[in-house]
């Protein structure tokens, strides 16, 4: 990663906040901007055809979330380094990030110098989470050493996927999660669907064995 210019890719569905990000970003000589886009699919694409050295995701975007981008990104292999610039601040959350492959975690509150500390700090190829999240990171180091790995496919899941996910291991069924999220039971089943398929889980009452058996870890 060149040190004169490091280039970097804006994924948030909220314009203003692009716009913010690259203003600030570009007061430094040394980064450039090379593309913007409002969703994790148009994400995966723009790192996949201009090759940045950076990209920042939200995690929340419409389509396919930061989550789920980051990780087809990783899984494609490509070179970018992944930088979540989010609101969440769940402990989950953060070490689904972690667990994905991200070098680093930042808060949207977080002011200014923070955000570039760690767009600095990816650029020389090192870690960066914000201090508000040192507890998970304290946690996260400790658990490592005394517990067995995150089930790697879980991180896979989006976090709405990851909430059926939840609702299922506690024995509710399709219409029962449909009337606790508000949508019709074909989303519930299209979800359902997915989260098979990226667990890798087949058979009649397969998911719900898995998730009565991962319960602790949803």
């Amino acid at each position: 990663m060149g040190t004169n210019n490091t280039t970097i890719i804006l994924a948030d569905d909220h314009p203003l906040m692009r716009k913010g990000l690259r203003d600030v970003i570009e007061e430094e000589k040394r980064y450039t901007v090379i593309g913007e886009c409002g969703n994790g699919r148009q994400a995966v694409e723009k790192v996949r055809t201009l090759r940045p050295d950076i990209a920042l995701f939200d995690i929340d975007m419409p389509g396919m979330d930061g989550l789920e981008a980051a990780a087809e990104i990783i899984r494609q292999k490509l070179p970018t380094r992944i930088i979540f610039l989010t609101m969440y601040d769940q402990e989950n959350i953060f070490n689904r990030a972690m667990d994905i492959g991200a070098f680093a975690y930042v808060m949207k509150e977080s002011a200014v110098a923070e955000i570039m500390d760690a767009i600095r700090s990816v650029a020389a190829g090192k870690y960066y989470v914000s201090p508000s999240m040192s507890g998970s990171l304290l946690k996260r180091n400790n658990a490592a050493s005394v517990q067995p790995a995150l089930i790697p496919s879980l991180s896979l899941l989006t976090p709405a996927e990851r909430k059926i996910l939840k609702l299922i291991s506690e024995q509710h069924t399709t219409a029962e999660i449909a009337l606790e999220l508000s949508v019709s039971p074909r989303t519930v089943e299209s979800h359902r669907s997915n989260i098979c398929q990226k667990l890798s889980v087949t058979g009649n009452n397969a998911l719900l064995k898995f998730a009565l058996e991962h319960k602790s870890k949803l």
